[in-house]
């Protein structure tokens, strides 16, 4: 399967200095309705307003991914960073569901590939 040359999907990312600072796939669904399925900003960029940024633009790359859009969707956790969902909300998105289940995590983090810019 090639994902990413699928019709239904694209993914965008976001630079900063000429480094990834973070991205977002969208994929078109059945009923006109498109999920924001992935989401992510680096951890040396996070709470420097990529996070904002990124959804700000992933809402209209999202009604223009194919005609007749008429809800973008996404899911957040508190997996993801304290303000991620005050950031959704604040750019128009509403709670639909909430559920609580367990995840263990390793405790390890991701810095850029080496050679990347550091985040200043």
């Amino acid at each position: 399967m090639v994902w990413l040359g699928r019709p239904e999907g694209e993914t965008w990312v976001g630079y900063r200095g000429g480094t990834p600072a973070g991205y977002f796939e969208l994929e078109a669904q059945e009923g006109g309705s498109v999920e924001i399925v992935y989401f992510g900003i680096l951890p040396g960029f996070a709470g420097q307003g990529s996070g904002g940024y990124l959804v700000t633009q992933a809402v209209p790359g999202a009604f223009s991914l194919r005609p007749g859009v008429g809800r973008v969707w996404l899911h957040t956790s508190t997996l993801d960073h304290p303000a991620a969902l005050a950031n959704d909300l604040k750019r128009g998105f509403v709670t639909f569901k909430e559920e609580a289940f367990d995840v263990n995590l390793p405790d390890q983090t991701h810095d850029p590939w080496p050679g990347a810019e550091r985040p200043q």
